[in-house]
């Protein structure tokens, strides 16, 4: 990364707030101009992304940023605020900025949304089905920007709320990623599956969208949850996606909502 910016101007002639703008940002072709701190949101995003800040990680002060890219300690607090709401940093009181981790409690609530009737996040327990290599379908290439018959590695697992068999996932992850992954290296990592991405294979999930729709269980579906075939499930469609917006893991699940519902904050 460059730390030394160059100034440029904006198509006035003026610099932007008076402040030095990265080179990095200044596009070759068809200019454009974006607001200063969006410019400095992209380049603390690349040392994210490169990992000089890791996962749990504090990262430099705002006056230090401030001084790295020759801006103001305002527009890079405009920045983290940023890249704090789209959860990629976390601020802490009196502790300063860190670089967010799916070992978090609230990590993993921001991913898994089913929430008992009382409002509660109640703990879960995964067990692992199986975990193997194949080769992409067309439509699992179309969604993880594959070739079709690419390598991917499909994971299956239960997650069990109180002892309740509640959700049943497949997970798809392309496989050039995540070589190496195992179901021996699954069932011996003690946490979450997105902290384990993460940390083991450098890919931390940053966003995902999702489908959500009510469907009637298929006996194999229905069997693995305890329920009647044809029994009412909540049928989730995700892809999730890192840096870069590459995604990297296609995820079908099926939950059983006795008791339960599933819960999206929009804003």
């Amino acid at each position: 990364m460059n730390s030394n910016p160059a100034n440029t101007t904006n198509p006035n002639g003026q610099g932007a707030a008076g402040e030095g703008v990265p080179a990095a940002a200044a596009p070759a072709t068809s200019p454009t101009f974006s607001p200063l701190y969006q410019q400095i949101k992209g380049l603390i995003t690349q040392s994210l992304e490169s990992g000089e800040w890791k996962p749990g990680e504090i990262i430099p002060s705002e006056v230090e940023l401030a001084a790295r890219y020759k801006v103001s300690q305002g527009t890079v607090r405009k920045a983290i605020d940023e890249l704090a709401a789209d959860n990629l940093l976390v601020r802490r009181q009196g502790k300063g900025t860190f670089v967010a981790t799916h070992n978090e409690d609230r990590a993993q609530f921001r991913f898994l949304r089913l929430l008992a009737d009382d409002g509660a996040e109640h703990p879960h327990v995964s067990r692992l089905l199986e975990c193997r290599r194949l080769r992409a379908s067309a439509d699992i290439a179309r969604q993880l920007d594959l070739k079709p018959a690419d390598p991917v590695v499909l994971i299956k697992r239960l997650l069990q709320f109180d002892g309740e068999v509640t959700v049943l996932d497949e997970i798809w992850l392309p496989g050039a990623v995540f070589r190496g992954l195992t179901l021996e290296r699954l069932s011996e990592y003690k946490g979450p599956l997105y902290a384990m991405f993460e940390t083991e294979f450098g890919t931390r999930m940053i966003r995902a969208t999702e489908k959500i729709r009510a469907v009637a269980a298929e006996p194999a579906v229905a069997d693995l949850l305890h329920v009647p075939s044809g029994f009412p499930l909540l049928s989730v469609e995700r892809v999730s996606y890192t840096y870069g917006d590459r995604p990297v893991e296609v995820r079908r699940g099926w939950y059983v909502t006795t008791g339960y519902y599933y819960q999206n904050d929009l804003s």
